[in-house]
């Protein structure tokens, strides 16, 4: 069977014949192949075992500490990935070199630009940690696995705040008009919806803070943790944001232990040099359907390691950031828009009548309800002044009060 073996170098593969085969075999075959010592490895099914940072971290991975046992007990099958951390470093194999200034070749302008355009693994994000309100992560995936079962691609952009730390809190997810596929996602963006958003986003002191997008259960076949045509989506919105801290997240299902599927956020920055090399047009954004989907291609050679190269594994632009949870000041309750079913102003009277013994404030604390009323309202003036009374927690003037009310009965 094929095991996909990712470490801090990438993505690379490993071909395990004996069917029968246990952790030690498949240690020995890292050894042989990918030249990686037996002392010197540590392997495990759980992720995280790339964040490990000490000796210590590397212990409480035990799941592949046992050399005999065998890998069908781990559920490994066709594809799947081992994580594997080692101690010291390595040559990994690559294209063939042709070096710029050989004999009977003068250097060009270009190569000497791609002989700065160095393309190495960044370790450290500019983000600490992005923490998910519970509620508003759940409303995006229960949408993406219950109504379109993960068939297509879904996104939105999130919205939140970012602290002197570098912490980014996520307390709504704005979904634009969207068309998704197995493959693709392409936003119809409406800058009048968008301004919307902006003004209440403003008025509850948070800002766009990062983009989340799923893969469809079709990708999970696929060799990449992010496509090219992903890579090339989230470095176009982490460019545009000018937000250092700026966070893309991915959602999939992946089968547990029990055969079961279970859903599954990750959480990333794209590294400097991808926004660099974005933002100054070094990516082909012509993407044949025969390319391979794991490598973005270059318009002129850059250098990995020391090999001038127009194929870089997405993986090098990728930072891994650490996902944590939080009980947010918004619920998550309204029906959200640009989804497959429209919300109306019946929506507004069922939310605000089942929502009837609440504070008036609490009764409209939902971004995607101060949404539908932004349509409304002046989007200067009314839009942050109703959310700055949802951020502060302040009487709703009755005059608003009035205004919502009248929506809500005009259904």
């Amino acid at each position: 069977m094929l095991l996909r073996i990712r470490s801090r170098d990438g993505l690379e593969r490993l071909t395990v014949e004996n069917p029968h085969a246990t952790v030690a075999q498949l240690k020995a075959l890292i050894q042989t192949n990918l030249r990686i010592p037996l002392e010197n490895q540590t392997l495990s099914t759980n992720q995280n075992l790339l964040l490990a940072k000490s000796a210590d971290d590397l212990t409480r991975f035990t799941d592949m500490a046992n050399p005999n046992t065998p890998l069908s007990a781990l559920n490994l099958a066709q594809g799947s990935i081992v994580f594997l951390a080692y101690e010291g470093e390595r040559t990994v194999s690559g294209p063939n070199f042709h070096p710029a200034g050989s004999f009977g070749r003068k250097m060009t302008m270009d190569d000497l630009i791609a002989k700065q355009m160095k393309v190495t693994r960044q370790e450290t994000p500019h983000c600490e940690l992005v923490s998910f309100d519970r509620d508003c992560a759940n409303a995006f995936q229960h949408y993406v696995n219950d109504t379109l079962a993960f068939a297509v691609k879904r996104g939105g952009f999130m919205y939140g705040t970012v602290s002197e730390e570098g912490k980014v809190e996520v307390d709504f997810i704005y979904e634009p008009p969207q068309q998704g596929t197995e493959e693709n996602l392409t936003l119809f963006r409406d800058p009048e919806e968008e301004k919307a958003v902006e003004a209440i986003a403003l008025g509850l002191g948070m800002r766009k803070v990062g983009f989340i997008f799923t893969q469809s259960v079709g990708q999970d076949t696929k060799d990449y943790t992010l496509s090219n045509r992903e890579v090339l989506q989230a470095a176009e919105f982490h460019a545009e944001s000018g937000l250092k801290e700026w966070v893309t997240a991915m959602v999939k299902l992946e089968v547990n232990e029990d055969g079961a599927a279970d859903v599954h956020f990750e959480a990333f920055q794209m590294s400097d040099m991808c926004i660099r090399l974005f933002k100054e047009g070094w990516f082909e954004t012509e993407i044949g359907e025969d390319q391979d989907p794991k490598l973005s291609k270059m318009k002129k050679d850059v250098v990995v390691g020391v090999k001038d190269v127009r194929e870089v594994d997405n993986d090098f632009f990728l930072v891994v950031v650490k996902i944590f949870d939080h009980q947010g000041p918004l619920s998550s309750t309204f029906p959200i828009e640009n989804r497959i079913t429209p919300v109306t102003l019946r929506a507004l009277k069922t939310h605000m009548d089942r929502a009837k013994s609440l504070p008036y404030v609490k009764r409209i604390a939902d971004f995607h309800l101060m949404l539908l009323l932004a349509r409304f309202l002046d989007v200067n003036a009314d839009v942050p002044a109703l959310a700055e009374c949802v951020h502060t927690q302040s009487a709703i003037p009755e005059g608003y009060q009035l205004l919502i009310e009248s929506m809500a009965n005009s259904s």
